[in-house]
């Protein structure tokens, strides 16, 4: 099988940092990755006229989003933005211009965890809707509310960190609800925080890691839909430490600083690499 067909291959040197990225793109037309990646993408090279890659930065000014031409509103856009970098390609054929966003993603060769999205809980009870209890027990596990001022209600005195609650230590209707939240809408959770919505929202993921010890770069590109069923795939269920799997993606409290009570939600790059086989 091909390296197109796979999706994924080992080159030399390294270009795992966005800028890095986007001059491959830029140079299409001598950078041999460059060009399985857009074959990957489903393009014939012989008929693209033209290739720009920008980087998207995580944190964009309202010019920016003017300069891009986009349709939805800035606070629209900069609440369902994905949080990681992207890439947004313009590639030309003709008179025809196709866009796709892509997210790139750097793994480690130890397979740590990366974050993927990370919020208030009262911005995901906005986005996702769901009710008081579920934001009350998410705030409980997140620290944003102080667990010793409601001992009364959640009647565990024996917290392992007073300054939050882990899942097993809530109330057994509170930890349910969760869990039954994150269950009926799987889906949903997982599009939001791996792929987005609107104008930004990334149509491909490429991983990348880099090995210093001989100056190669291993990477896969997969369409952003393989990657939500490959993340999202297994149950919703506590962890053994008390946090919330939802399939390979792990929920937990953010913790240290800046903001360590937010909501966050994390995935290991490198298991994308387990499509190779």
């Amino acid at each position: 099988m091909t390296t197109f067909e796979l999706g994924s291959a080992t080159a030399k040197g390294g270009f795992s940092n966005e800028k890095a990225v986007c001059d491959k793109f830029n140079n299409w037309e001598t950078d041999n990755e460059a060009q399985i990646w857009l074959k990957v993408m489903g393009y014939d090279t012989r008929q693209i006229d033209f290739v720009t890659a920008i980087h998207i930065p995580t944190r964009m000014k309202r010019t920016d989003v003017e300069r891009l031409g986009l349709k939805e509103s800035y606070e629209e856009l900069m609440r369902f933005k994905k949080a990681d970098a992207q890439l947004r390609i313009m590639i030309t054929i003709g008179k025809i211009v196709k866009i796709e966003n892509l997210s790139l993603k750097k793994a480690n060769t130890d397979a740590d965890y990366n974050q993927v999205d990370k919020r208030r809980v009262e911005t995901y009870q906005e986005i996702w809707e769901f009710d008081d209890n579920v934001a009350f027990g998410l705030k409980l596990f997140t620290g944003e509310i102080d667990p010793t001022s409601h001992l009364e209600k959640i009647k565990n005195k024996m917290l392992r960190d007073k300054r939050r609650m882990f899942l097993d230590e809530l109330p057994e209707d509170l930890r349910n609800k969760i869990l039954n939240f994150f269950s009926e809408n799987k889906i949903l959770v997982v599009t939001d925080i791996l792929k987005g919505r609107g104008g930004l929202s990334a149509n491909w993921i490429l991983v990348t890691r880099y090995n210093r010890k001989d100056d190669t770069t291993t990477w896969i590109l997969k369409d952003i839909n393989v990657a939500m069923n490959f993340f999202g795939f297994g149950n919703v269920r506590m962890s053994p430490r008390g946090s919330l799997y939802i399939g390979r993606i792990t929920m937990q409290r953010k913790g240290g600083t800046p903001d360590p009570t937010k909501l966050q939600f994390k995935i290991k790059p490198c298991e994308l690499f387990k499509l190779r086989k």
